[in-house]
């Protein structure tokens, strides 16, 4: 199958977990005639944005946030890749972990978010997600009837290294739950997504949270999706909302014929260690 029709879902936040989860349930249902593949959501869908909120928020695989959109998946028959949520595991080790189901709500991915979002920028935004995150230690990539994707988190992205592992482990789509705020939004987000578009040729989808100014962490939202040409194929405001786009997968190796970048890397001089 070469045709992927995908929907972007640029969610509010509520400060109740399983809210947000009934909140995605109904736009879901309104979504049932557009007959889509692939649904995304946000990062920390689920969890107000703020570090002290993880650990309350976190619950291990297999809980009632993970069960309900498994059952979204089952029962709408869609890939959900159900953005980003806490994770606590059996040491008590909290992540900010991506979770993807199949159409019969069998998780097929699962990715932690391997670079914290540690930042102090002068006159913009401070964060520091160490403070109660641990960092995962994976390149996730899935299958599915469409072919292989990849997935990360956010902060993820901005390291060019990883999405080229992605790609080289065969994904065609990156899929980015993300939540950039108004100091990194503005600066980096559109110009980040076509370029790790373009430098993999790849299809991207990066998910935004809408935006709430009365919330203590403000996204920037403009939820994204960009061809391997580096088109930007649509882009949302700051508002809730849903984008739907159809993604010609052939597309993908048109670009990597005609214009061979990963075939021309000269790998025989990218010997970083000895830099």
């Amino acid at each position: 199958m070469t045709k992927l029709r995908a929907a972007m879902l640029q969610t509010r936040v509520y400060a109740d977990k399983m809210e947000n989860i009934r909140e995605a349930g109904r736009k879901l249902e309104a979504l049932e005639a557009e007959q889509v593949d692939l649904v995304t959501l946000p990062e920390m869908f689920n969890c107000p944005y703020q570090t002290p909120n993880f650990p309350v928020y976190a619950e291990p695989q297999g809980g009632p946030a993970w069960t309900a959109c498994a059952e979204l998946a089952r029962k709408h028959k869609i890939y959900l890749s159900a953005g980003s949520m806490p994770e606590v595991d059996e040491a008590g080790r909290v992540y900010n972990t991506a979770y993807v189901f199949d159409r019969q709500g069998r998780q097929i991915a699962k990715h932690r978010k391997a670079h914290l979002f540690d930042i102090d920028v002068k006159g913009g935004q401070c964060f520091k997600e160490s403070d109660t995150l641990t960092a995962g230690d994976q390149v996730t990539v899935f299958d599915t009837e469409f072919g292989k994707m990849g997935l990360c988190i956010c902060y993820d992205f901005r390291f060019p290294e990883l999405a080229r592992l992605m790609v080289e482990k065969g994904a065609k789509v990156i899929l980015v739950p993300a939540a950039f705020n108004m100091t990194t939004g503005p600066a980096h987000w559109e110009i980040l997504f076509r370029c790790r578009a373009l430098d993999n040729q790849a299809f991207v989808l990066g998910t935004a949270p809408a935006r709430d100014p009365s919330s203590g962490y403000t996204s920037w939202g403009h939820s994204i999706a960009v061809s391997p040409w580096g088109d930007i194929l649509g882009q949302m405001d700051e508002r809730e909302g849903c984008m739907i786009h159809t993604l010609d997968l052939e597309r993908t190796g048109e670009v990597r014929d005609q214009l061979p970048l990963l075939k021309h890397r000269r790998t025989d001089m990218y010997h970083l260690e000895e830099c």
